[in-house]
């Protein structure tokens, strides 16, 4: 494993209810999809700012037999392909097949999407940011030792504060959608009031 220099920066983002509407009933096709306001301008915006981009997403769709490899294969496709036509770039994308009760490693909340990303890509996962709009991700990303977690209010964002203040764990920056984080990343350290 080659370790990325220092000075690259990567940026962790869920799929479902931050790029994209998300759907009680998945989203088991292109048709289905649909990119949410300014989520395409906050990748592009990421991408000029010289972040990588890495998609972390559960997808069990697969193991429950919705839809074929294929046909996910073809979601990501297309939509990496809409987000280079807007100016941005996604470097990798993670998904895991499995269903809840299969007690796999990569289902986020537990860490190993994150963790098998961060030893491909060499990442210093304290520097990493994760963006997500489920407690999971923000657990995802704690289990996994990223060190910056963004909840955003879109999907499941509005329910994921409570459970997690229930659960006593604060994400380290809340954000109404995709742009708002991406505007707030970009703003650098010294906005977030750290030392870079």
């Amino acid at each position: 494993m080659t370790t990325a220099p220092a000075s690259t920066k990567f940026v962790f983002m869920d799929r479902d209810g931050v790029i994209n509407r998300d759907s009680p009933d998945y989203i088991k096709s292109w048709s289905e999809f649909e990119f949410l306001p300014g989520s395409l301008e906050a990748m592009a915006r990421l991408t000029r700012s010289g972040f990588q981009i890495i998609i972390i997403t559960n997808q069990s769709i697969i193991n429950r037999g919705m839809v074929k490899q294929a046909v996910l294969d073809d979601i990501f496709r297309r939509m990496t392909a809409a987000v280079i036509a807007a100016g941005g770039a996604i470097l990798d994308i993670f998904f895991c097949p499995h269903t809840p009760h299969e007690d796999c490693d990569c289902r986020k909340p537990k860490p190993g999407m994150i963790l098998t990303a961060g030893r491909r890509h060499g990442i210093d996962l304290s520097r990493a940011y994760m963006i997500g709009d489920n407690a999971k991700d923000i657990q995802c990303a704690r289990n996994a030792g990223v060190g910056t977690s963004i909840l955003v209010r879109t999907g499941a964002g509005l329910e994921a504060e409570s459970v997690l203040t229930r659960k006593r764990i604060r994400p380290d920056h809340i954000a109404a959608d995709l742009l708002a984080a991406a505007c707030w990343i970009t703003a650098g350290p010294a906005a977030h009031g750290k030392m870079p």
